[in-house]
């Protein structure tokens, strides 16, 4: 099917689903941003990057386009591709100590607007690290790069903003990447087992605030975010060769420990967590379709057996139920890859049948999202596994690190993103500021970490050699004023050990800077 052509020659595109529903419920309170972060060991010419990024832009035309503007009695939103971008949206925001948390902060609080072309930015950080005397040089002995490309994920998702990136490095080192082959999926599997239909129906439990007082939360605004550099959770050859659960499939299970045990620790019962997990079954080369190429299906985190709740949740989760989990959750995972379904469900598709104006259509999708909460997921677990580019950017070098993160707006109001290079499991905790605090989302990467290492079993239930809670665990606070020095690293939770609580911490909120101490003292 061919898209229309505007007045003056232009294509436009109508909005596909996913991209009206995120399009009717914009917040300016949590922006609906994705953020990547590329790492590089060396430094980048910033001409050679400019260029480099706009080929890579009209290599992917879909990419360079704008919201069409319109009345609210109009059928539908549209996209126009504009073959050019609107401005230069590459910055180069410096080094300094704090340059890269000021980055950080805008990703999370400042969508690229949809009204220019295209919806994203692109920000280089140099970062220094052992600098030499100043007497000697002003230079830092070495200075490597950061990339942090930011996207309206009304727009754009993180498969999308990667592959462009991609591209770009291709540009910039004059050297193409390796081939890329698609995603292969089973096929159709048959219907899940009969265990799993109650967990699927029974109403999720959501993520417990923290202890701050309600008026503290209620005026926090914005999300928070933490980023872990980890080991890839090993899985070990028995008997009969691999187990058959797969890397995302422990981090699915490792979230809802984190859950589970984060709320047991506030107090609350223990219930049903259900995980919402985009799936993705676009090629990887450059013919990917740009935009929002995903599928969310829910999976249901609970055991067939009840009893396995109280061996899960204890202080040290019994091996055998985590891994009777695993292979449940495999099952269940390996089920919903093969199904096929609406991106969003059948209840999103007709909301957005171009039958009413927008404007009703907007206010019918909030009014269903707002009925919907109480059985929103818990969280959401977004796993890209191990980068299928090189990003080799020639003399810049090739990534050492990549993070990225992905929108955490309420009511579920917590993301998990998790990407794999060189050998280590890059994950990003993403949190709304009204329900949790910075304090409150270090305690939930720690116990995020400790759940992980718990997963390192083999087929038999049994801990892997050489895993265990610490093993290999190095910790990037990304809220740090400098979180890229070594000092912050140093003052990271370790494993198994808290926060001090009483360490002054800067509040979310935009009261100051105060501690958590401080918070507990405030009257409600």
């Amino acid at each position: 099917m061919t898209a229309p052509w505007n007045a003056v020659g232009r294509v436009r595109i109508p909005f596909p689903t996913v991209d009206e529903v995120s399009r009717h419920c914009l917040s300016d309170d949590e922006p609906e941003s994705v953020h990547i972060e590329v790492h590089l060991p060396g430094r980048v010419d910033p001409a050679r990057l400019r260029a480099a990024f706009r080929r890579a832009l009209l290599t992917h035309p879909r990419v360079l386009m704008r919201e069409v503007p319109g009345r609210r009695h109009r059928r539908s939103f549209a996209w126009e591709l504009t073959g050019e971008p609107d401005s230069d949206p590459v910055s180069f925001a410096g080094r300094g100590p704090d340059a890269l948390a000021r980055t950080r902060a805008r990703a999370l609080s400042a969508c690229p607007p949809l009204t220019l072309s295209p919806p994203m930015r692109l920000e280089v950080v140099e970062v220094d690290e052992g600098a030499v005397a100043p007497e000697v040089s002003s230079v830092s002995a070495e200075t490597r790069t950061v990339l942090l490309l930011t996207m309206h994920h009304t727009a754009l998702d993180a498969p999308s903003g990667l592959r462009v990136l991609a591209t770009t490095a291709e540009q910039y080192g004059g050297a193409d990447a390796l081939p890329v082959t698609g995603r292969v999926r089973p096929g159709r599997s048959s219907p899940a087992p009969s265990g799993t239909g109650r967990a699927v129906r029974a109403r999720p439990v959501r993520v417990a605030p923290d202890s701050r007082p309600e008026p503290v939360r209620a005026r926090a605004v914005g999300n928070g975010m933490l980023q872990a550099d980890l080991p890839v959770p090993r899985r070990v050859a028995g008997a009969g060769g691999l187990p058959p659960w797969t890397v995302n499939d422990q981090l699915l299970v490792a979230a809802s420990l984190m859950v589970g045990r984060w709320n047991v620790s506030q107090g609350r019962p223990a219930g049903p967590v259900r995980i919402t997990m985009p799936v993705d079954d676009r090629p990887r080369g450059t013919e990917m379709p740009m935009g929002n190429g995903t599928r969310l299906v829910e999976v249901a985190m609970t055991s067939e057996d009840p009893r396995d709740t109280d061996l899960l949740l204890g202080e040290r989760p019994d091996p055998a139920a985590v891994a009777r989990l695993l292979r449940t959750t495999a099952r269940r995972t390996r089920a919903l890859k093969s199904a096929q379904g609406a991106p969003m469900g059948a209840g999103a598709s007709l909301l957005t049948a171009p039958l009413l104006p927008v404007g009703i259509r907007g206010v019918l999708t909030r009014g269903a999202r707002r009925a919907a909460a109480p059985w929103t997921s818990t969280a959401l677990v977004t796993n890209i596994g191990r980068v299928p580019y090189a990003l080799d950017f020639g003399d810049a070098g090739r990534a050492t690190a990549v993070w990225f993160s992905a929108p955490a707006r309420m009511p579920r109001g917590l993301s998990l993103a998790a990407a794999s290079t060189g050998g280590r499991l890059h994950v990003t905790l993403r949190w709304s500021r009204a329900l949790l605090g910075e304090a409150a989302g270090a305690d939930l990467v720690g116990l995020f970490e400790e759940s992980l290492s718990t997963t390192s079993l083999t087929s038999t239930g049994a801990h892997a050699p050489g895993a265990g809670p610490g093993a290999g665990i190095r910790k990037v606070d990304a809220t740090a004023t400098d979180a890229e020095s070594s000092s912050a690293r140093d003052h990271a939770r370790g494993p198994g050990g808290p926060y001090h609580r009483d360490t002054p911490r800067p509040d979310p909120t935009p009261g100051g800077a105060r501690s958590t101490q401080d918070n507990h003292k405030r009257p409600s």
